[in-house]
């Protein structure tokens, strides 16, 4: 008969083990809980009983983490007694006690597989003797949810009783006990049950609303993002031209001053992250100082400078110069201001 105990609960065990690998879903109840539960007990042969017995009891518990319950649990047990004592009359075992019991979830869902260990106190009463012991259980169960708030339960447990020298059963010379309990009842949780807060959702971004590269063509349309700074677009935000500010020259010369490279390593850096395939033209104008032809000759070799550093810094756009002198000003060349505006260098993107 033990044997067959033991196998039941190993095998509980083993479905309990066999159930925590599951995937789980993030825990996040903490609540009291009451637990009312009968019990079925198979007493040990040392208590000198064949005959099995019933009892009842409550647990007040708390659910502590994804893991872990505590309870304080009350009960009795009650059994026949066949002591020789009384040849008329059998006794009556009357059991009273109360455990702390830990109970660790192997994993926490609808069927929740759980083992337990408990230890307290129990009064024992056997015709006429009466002796008050420790008691040690250790066992393995599960819930079952059939609502939030009402959970069916069951649990299998072996317990250990020492009456210390009470002497209940003289005959047997002993003080220890070995019964098995079969709980069976209900958790009756406390509030409501807590759910899991959904992740906020993405805020959704309105293309229409953004202008990443501030060409003025939002993001929704513009088919050519991160254009320059400043650069003229088309309908699709794709470049036209850009006039390349600050780019300036030695005087009379088609040196390169330093700001106007530092420049350019800035526009190089943008072609090249994001390459607009067609044909980019460089223009270079001059203001009206000097011959019409000289200043035709300087605003070519200008842009062909331009042209050799951007394809030196990995610009790979085909770039051809030219150079329009002093015929397409933009400004008055009668003033400081306005030649200084005159004299600059353009990209302008070929079949756009």
């Amino acid at each position: 008969m033990i044997k067959k105990y033991v196998l039941a609960f190993a095998l509980l065990i083993g479905l309990s083990l066999a159930a925590s690998a599951q995937a789980k879903e993030e825990f996040l109840d903490n609540r009291w809980y009451v637990a009312p539960f009968g019990s079925y007990v198979n007493p040990g042969g040392d208590r000198n009983s064949d005959n099995a017995g019933y009892g009842a009891g409550l647990g007040i518990g708390k659910i502590i983490n994804e893991h872990f319950n505590v309870e304080v649990r009350g009960f009795y047990n009650g059994f026949d007694d066949k002591t020789n004592r009384f040849p008329q009359k059998n006794g009556q075992w009357d059991l009273v006690g109360g455990t702390l019991d830990l109970q660790y979830y192997f994993m926490r869902d609808k069927f929740s597989p759980y083992g337990v260990i408990a230890a307290g106190g129990m009064n024992s009463n056997v015709n006429g003797r009466s002796g008050a012991g420790f008691i040690g259980e250790v066992g393995t169960g599960f819930t079952y949810e059939i609502f939030d708030n009402l959970l069916f339960r069951s649990d299998v447990r072996y317990r250990y009783n020492n009456n210390f020298d009470a002497n209940l059963t003289p005959a047997q010379h002993t003080n220890e006990y070995h019964d098995m309990i079969v709980n069976v009842g209900f958790v009756i949780p406390i509030g409501p049950k807590p759910q899991p807060v959904a992740p906020a959702a993405e805020p959704v971004v309105d293309c229409s609303t953004l202008d990443s590269d501030s060409d003025g063509v939002n993001d929704c349309i513009d088919t050519c993002p991160g254009t320059l700074a400043g650069a003229k677009v088309d309908g699709q935000g794709c470049p036209l031209s850009v006039e390349l500010k600050g780019v300036n020259f030695e005087f009379d010369s088609a040196q390169l001053t330093a700001t106007a490279m530092t420049i350019l390593d800035g526009v190089a850096e943008n072609l090249i992250a994001y390459p607009q395939k067609n044909d980019i033209e460089v223009r270079g104008h001059t203001s009206s100082e000097g011959t019409s032809k000289h200043n035709m000759r300087l605003s070519q070799r200008r842009s062909q400078s331009v042209v050799d550093y951007l394809s030196m810094k990995g610009v790979t756009n085909r770039l051809t110069a030219h150079g329009y002198g002093e015929d397409m000003p933009i400004a008055d060349n009668s003033s400081e201001e306005g030649k200084s505006q005159n004299r600059r260098v353009e990209l302008v993107w070929i079949g756009q």
